[in-house]
């Protein structure tokens, strides 16, 4: 049994995962050209990381294929 999936669901799909990659572009390159001061310092490569996640997580979804 063969189910086509809604364009717009595709499409949805496609745009949630590039929006997530420019927050993830956004954390990532502020947090490593900005990096945070004494009370957070020692967290900064947490907030890099959860940055780079994001991008991969964006990446993920614009590659997979929506059923």
């Amino acid at each position: 049994m063969s189910r086509e999936v809604p364009v717009g669901l595709a499409v949805a799909e496609k745009f949630v995962g590039l929006l997530i990659i420019v927050i993830g572009l956004i954390m990532a390159y502020v947090t490593y050209t900005n990096p945070p001061t004494y009370p957070v310092a020692a967290y900064s490569g947490i907030f890099l990381a959860a940055g780079i996640l994001l991008i991969a997580l964006g990446v993920l979804l614009i590659l997979a294929k929506a059923e």
